[in-house]
């Protein structure tokens, strides 16, 4: 998922799936990042500052399946 927006400082990006860190509760990334680790997969921000924010997620190898419908 990605945006064009003003994107992620390099400072931001070091506490941005931190607990606690944020503008409202500062849970959110940090809890996305948790319930991923979970199932093995990792999400992490590689948007550049001024250009936009980016999200990867990496799903590791057998931790997905395609549905026949």
């Amino acid at each position: 998922m990605e945006d064009d927006g003003e994107g992620i400082s390099e400072e931001d990006k070091r506490q941005l799936f931190t607990r606690g860190y944020g503008r409202h509760t500062g849970l959110g990334l940090y809890l996305s990042r948790e319930i991923l680790s979970i199932t093995g997969m990792t999400i992490t921000e590689t948007g550049e500052p001024g250009k936009g924010a980016r999200f990867e997620i990496v799903v590791p190898e057998g931790g997905y399946r395609f549905s026949s419908r």
